[in-house]
């Protein structure tokens, strides 16, 4: 996991994940947090060794680290996050030691992370990072739920499994 370290001090993942918990630190909806990227590629993890797929822990793991790394330039510019955080992504994985085609994986499935259509995606590192995005959610303990203005039908309501 070396490289999932790396990613973690890189410059341009610590400044943007400490704008984003800047922009953030009064939000009572969902945060992006590290929790919530950590939780994210537990479960994708998890989906991996219960459906015995082999996906590799650290396409995985900055897969969960960087999907919503680009939060921030949505909140101050307009760009959807997961265009921006692919954008970000590209050059932290660069950096870390990736390779051309685990860029081109983590990215396509960051790219898709807010499509509904990619719960059923072949490509499975997309698949597991949209489902374990809104699974990771614990809908059923915030204090916040009245006021979310996400559909009912997405919301947890109950521990996910």
């Amino acid at each position: 996991m070396e490289r999932i370290h790396k990613i973690q001090n890189h410059p341009v993942f610590t400044e943007q994940y400490q704008l984003l918990c800047e922009a953030e630190k009064n939000r009572v909806f969902c945060g992006h947090t590290m929790e919530h990227f950590l939780d994210v590629a537990r479960l994708m993890y998890i989906y991996s060794l219960e459906a015995q797929a082999g996906l590799s822990r650290e396409l995985i793991y900055a897969a969960a680290l960087l999907h919503d790394i680009g939060r921030y330039e949505q909140l101050t510019k307009g760009t959807a996050h997961d265009i921006a955080s692919a954008a970000l992504a590209e050059g932290i994985l660069r950096d870390c030691g990736f390779e051309k085609e685990e860029i081109a994986a983590v990215k396509k499935a960051i790219l898709g992370h807010r499509n509904p259509e990619s719960r059923e995606n072949p490509d499975l590192l997309t698949s597991y990072l949209y489902r374990a995005d809104k699974q990771s959610r614990s809908c059923f303990a915030c204090k916040a739920q009245e006021e979310c203005d996400w559909p009912l039908e997405k919301k947890n309501l109950k521990i996910m499994y």
